[in-house]
């Protein structure tokens, strides 16, 4: 991938519309210090999910996000990093939106 092509990628990530609302944001400590161990943030993986990009999901949980737009419902994003597991769940009523470590649910 060129430098044109990875810059191309980064801004249409950040072009596509947003899906529902994140309410407010939370972070659990054990996904903070697993974020900063890799030099990441959670802004990319809260973008992707507020843009319907629900990582490394099977088809099942991408057709109940499907639905829990419609019907309102819990929304799931997993992204796989450094072989862990990083999810956001947004709760049903979307007042809150929580990056955490599957281990701390």
């Amino acid at each position: 991938m060129t430098a044109n092509t990875a810059a191309t990628t980064s801004f249409s990530l950040w072009q596509r519309p947003t899906l529902f609302n994140l309410g407010e944001i939370y972070a659990t400590p054990g996904a903070m210090a697993f974020l900063q161990e890799n030099d990441l943030t959670p802004y990319e993986f809260l973008h992707r999910h507020h843009t319907g990009d629900w990582g490394d999901l099977d088809p099942e949980d991408v057709e109940a996000n499907r639905a829990a737009l419609h019907y309102g419902s819990r929304l799931l994003s997993s992204y796989e990093i450094s072989n862990q597991k990083l999810w956001i769940i947004t709760e049903a009523d979307r007042s809150t939106t929580t990056v955490l470590l599957p281990e701390e649910y």
